[in-house]
């Protein structure tokens, strides 16, 4: 097997690919490579969520460390940085353990800098590489291969995996190890006061006796308009709040965003906010569903409900 980290030519033909991690991002982002021609390895904790790429042609490994040592690439993009350290640094069943000298290692969990700064060391110290490459664009970017991609870890690297990169999305070079994470970081708390601000709006245009899907798609083209109203507006009138992003996967990152804060001595009392907004609904059982449920938290507050305008409005 060529090493393709030395040679940079990463291709079907001499790069095998591993994945940890199928959920709602995972599957989609994985399926693109299996099109693409390569040869894919994954492992998920729950077999249900790796069937349809075991019916593609993946094949499923036991363990991270299975998988990363059929591998010369191992990507994952898991829940929390706990799972993250479990299936990437664990001693004897994480893939580091199993990945070939050469290796590399892409993170696409939305984590904790700290933590990819020291998966970095512990790669280095095997001679093989690490690069954390959080993405942005929830499961329809994802489904479209039109993510976001923040990178942060040896440009050069970066570069040699340009042609895994290109299948899920535009990939972004950020800078050293970490600073991927906290590109992504910042992109949260940016998505978090708009979603705000969107949820808010559609309640005060409900109290103001308008048609709330009119008045979305009157905002759409003006000032107010965001990929966010486009990709969450018509899903908040119909009732669906099926995850394309977890609740409790965005009260994970912006409770990370807050420990960071702490660090710098940075005040964002927005992020603070959208973050006891996004607790809510974890304290109503609502974790569970996904970013756009905030519309639920907002309706509480003020004892009011858009489902009474949903059948005129979609």
């Amino acid at each position: 097997m060529a090493n393709t980290t030395d040679t940079g030519l990463i291709s079907p033909s001499n790069t095998r690919v591993g994945w940890i991690g199928t959920g709602v991002m995972g599957r989609s982002m994985c399926s693109h490579l299996i099109k693409a021609g390569y040869t894919l390895t994954v492992f998920n904790r729950t077999l249900s969520k790796a069937q349809p790429l075991l019916d593609m042609g993946a094949h499923l490994a036991q363990s991270p460390h299975h998988l990363a040592s059929q591998s010369d690439v191992v990507f994952s993009i898991v829940g929390f940085p706990s799972d993250v350290r479990s299936v990437l640094l664990d001693p004897t069943s994480g893939a580091l353990s199993g990945l070939r000298h050469g290796g590399i290692l892409v993170d696409m969990t939305t984590s904790e800098p700290s933590l990819a700064a020291e998966i970095s060391a512990a790669a280095s110290s095997k001679d093989c590489f690490s690069i954390d490459a959080p993405v942005s664009g929830g499961d329809l970017g994802a489904k479209n291969g039109r993510l976001a991609i923040f990178a942060g870890g040896d440009e050069s690297v970066v570069k040699r995996l340009s042609p895994l990169f290109a299948l899920l999305g535009k990939v972004n070079y950020m800078g050293a190890t970490g600073k991927g994470q906290f590109a992504k970081l910042a992109n949260q708390i940016a998505i978090a006061s708009t979603m705000v601000g969107l949820v808010e709006g559609m309640v005060y245009a409900h109290k103001a006796g308008l048609d709330v899907g009119l008045f979305l798609e009157a905002i759409s083209s003006g000032a107010a308009g965001s990929k966010l109203l486009d990709s969450h507006g018509n899903r908040i009138l119909k009732r669906d709040f099926e995850p394309g992003f977890y609740v409790n996967h965005f009260v994970k990152d912006l409770g990370i965003c807050l420990k960071e804060c702490q660090n710098m001595g940075l005040a964002l009392p927005g992020l603070a906010l959208a973050h006891q907004l996004y607790l809510s609904l974890k304290a109503h059982g609502e974790g569970n569903l996904g970013t756009q449920a905030l519309i639920l938290a907002l309706e509480r507050l003020n004892n009011v409900s858009l489902q009474s305008t949903t059948a005129t409005s979609s």
